[in-house]
């Protein structure tokens, strides 16, 4: 199954493509303001039902980022992106801004997007909320079956490397401006872990702080669904179910990897009646002519539907390390040969960030940096629990932007 089922996907993808061509043929013709069909409720149950069939099965691209202003101080201020660091994994994005003469420098924040199966750009919301009061750049990591076998590996070592690299060619050491980290769930774990060892080498290029949002530091508290499966099978089972190789014609053809469509069965899977139920609404919105709540619903599984690709062997680290053997609470995580030790962290101010209704990373996963980093002084730790949202709700949505946002801004003014 290794050798076929990536193949056997692209087979299926391929075979459905006469059927996604004549669905929406079928969606343009009866929703063609001259035909006399698309005013009836037959035409528009004909129309919605193409629209879904085609969106079901067709591949999602790598969504935009589409942030091209900002208000600052009452002005619309253009954002450009700018790639300003780059490796074969990894580009490093800079959103730009004009600030108006005689503004003063604000800080840098680095934000880590996690390599999950979504693109970076499911952080589009975390950058924007930042984007009037921080000079934002983020990890936009590459899918892995476009990167070249000749490129050499990925994993969570590499990872670690590319965050300790990403804050040396950021350090305020360089211009002066304050450099604060974020990180978004899985990321949590190399990050704090690149801090750690810097610190441990009394790095002069450390960040300010940290903040982690709902990531599995220590994934024996309130332990999820998530947790448990990883447990329960072990690393090997992973191995021999979820990994395969990439087909031709992809550059990456013939690397190892946890492909994006098996992860996206699992994210669908974990809510299932939740992900039927908004299909039957859309479908309803699309028959009564409800274009506003249609869009929104396209929106959202246009982001949430587009996938990448894993190397087996980030994928399958994290696995063991972070959710199997609990290496990083236990002290036992090695980065090629040298221990990672929280306790050396004590420049660094932490701040973690988790949410009442996560079920990916449950209560006291993310909190257990706080424990763990016993050299951080009291009045350079944060903890923030917001009520009433589940694990995306963390870095995104209005709570994240009413009550997250500020609390984190006012802890990176109090460190600066």
């Amino acid at each position: 199954m290794d050798r076929i089922g990536y193949q056997l996907y692209e087979m299926a993808h391929l075979a459905l493509g006469p059927a996604r061509a004549a669905s929406d043929f079928a969606r343009l013709f009866f929703r063609n303001p001259f035909n006399p069909w698309t005013h009836t409720l037959v035409g528009r149950n004909l129309a919605a039902s193409a629209e879904l069939f085609e969106r079901m099965t067709r591949r999602y691209g790598k969504p935009a980022f589409g942030l091209d202003f900002t208000n600052i101080d009452g002005h619309e201020i253009p954002v450009t992106e700018e790639v300003v660091w780059e490796r074969p994994f990894c580009r490093l994005i800079r959103f730009s801004r004009n600030l108006r003469a005689g503004h003063p420098a604000q800080p840098k924040l680095l934000i880590v997007a996690p390599i999950s199966g979504h693109y970076a750009t499911l952080l589009r919301g975390t950058v924007e909320g930042f984007l009037a009061t921080h000079d934002v750049y983020i990890t936009d990591w590459l899918d892995a079956r476009m990167a070249p076998v000749s490129v050499g590996g990925f994993d969570l070592n590499d990872y670690i490397i590319y965050l300790m690299d990403m804050m040396a060619a950021l350090s305020e050491r360089r211009d002066g401006i304050p450099l604060h980290t974020l990180g978004v769930c899985q990321p949590s774990v190399p990050l704090i872990c690149a801090v750690a060892l810097m610190e441990s080498r009394d790095d002069a290029d450390v960040p300010k702080s940290m903040t982690l949002m709902g990531g599995p530091i220590d994934t024996r508290r309130s332990p999820t669904a998530v947790n448990k499966l990883a447990e329960q099978r072990g690393v090997d089972w992973f191995r021999r179910n979820c990994i395969h190789a990439v087909p031709f014609p992809y550059p990456g053809a013939g690397r190892k990897v946890y492909p994006g469509f098996l992860q996206l069965s699992g994210f669908m899977a974990m809510n299932l009646d939740r992900h039927v139920t908004a299909h039957v609404d859309m479908f309803n919105h699309l028959v009564e002519g409800d274009g506003d709540s249609a869009e929104k619903h396209r929106e959202f599984y246009d982001e949430y539907l587009a996938v990448m690709d894993l190397t087996a062997e980030f994928y399958l680290q994290t696995v063991e390390a972070v959710f199997v053997r609990h290496d990083i609470p236990r002290g036992e995580f090695q980065h090629h040969g040298a221990t990672v030790d929280l306790s050396s962290i004590r420049r660094v101010a932490l701040m973690t960030v988790e949410g009442e209704r996560d079920d990916i990373s449950g209560i006291g996963q993310t909190f257990a940096a706080q424990d763990l980093c016993v050299n951080i002084p009291a009045d350079h730790k944060l903890h923030h629990l917001q009520a009433e949202v589940g694990h995306y709700g963390v870095f995104n949505g209005a709570r994240f932007r009413r009550d997250i946002v500020p609390r984190i801004c006012a802890f990176h003014e109090k460190v600066q």
